[in-house]
């Protein structure tokens, strides 16, 4: 199946023949050529297999869990569901939208290729290696800590959480922003920051804000 958008079935809001659509188009074992673009309807679930090779849009539905295994090509977008959880095995080429979800965690084999935005959520740790291919925004959330070994192929976001310390072998390809945060108390001396991450294995390419 090629791009589908479930949207242009809708009339005022409402499915029209909302059986029949589901059992056509979201069934198992589902291989999407395109984009799925789910956003703003009734649906609940999502079939097991699921494949979809550009990106998938579920904002704003009832969409409580998703399918384990699940593979996104492109971008996956969950703001505005009741997820608390990522599924195992899940794959996201693109980026990851889940800013201001119920989020608490994520699953230790998770991958993302592009930028992961978790901001204003209730996520209190991540995965020991987490790679991220892009930026991760975590402002505003109750994370701590951060695990050791983290790569973050773009910019890091930590402005208005507790983050005390740097992991060991932090890598970041972009900025880090620790504006509001305890470590801002060295702002007169990003130099600091640097080389403790230095010292402990790690790298920031660009300009840390405090």
């Amino acid at each position: 199946m090629d791009n589908f958008d479930l949207r242009k079935y809708l009339t005022g809001g409402r499915l029209l023949k909302e059986e029949y659509i589901y059992n056509e188009f979201i069934k198992n074992n589902l291989d999407v050529g395109g984009n799925l673009n789910l956003r703003g309807t009734e649906i609940t679930s999502l079939p097991d297999d699921l494949k979809v090779e550009g990106d998938l849009d579920l904002e704003d539905t009832k969409i409580t869990s998703l399918p384990d295994d699940l593979d996104v090509g492109g971008y996956l977008n969950l703001e505005g569901t009741k997820i608390t959880s990522l599924p195992n095995g899940l794959k996201v080429g693109g980026s990851l939208y889940l800013a201001g979800t119920e989020i608490t965690s994520l699953p230790d084999d998770f991958e993302v290729g592009n930028d992961l935005y978790l901001q204003v959520t209730k996520i209190t740790s991540l995965p020991n290696g987490l790679k991220v291919g892009g930026s991760l925004d975590l402002a505003g959330t109750k994370i701590t800590s951060l695990p050791n070994n983290l790569e973050v192929g773009g910019s890091l976001y930590l402005e208005g959480t507790k983050i005390t310390s740097l992991p060991n072998g932090l890598k970041v390809g972009g900025d880090l922003y620790l504006t509001n945060t305890p470590l801002a108390k060295f702002a007169k001396f990003p130099e600091v920051i640097r080389k403790m991450i230095e010292d402990k294995g790690g790298e920031v390419t660009k300009t840390i804000y405090l």
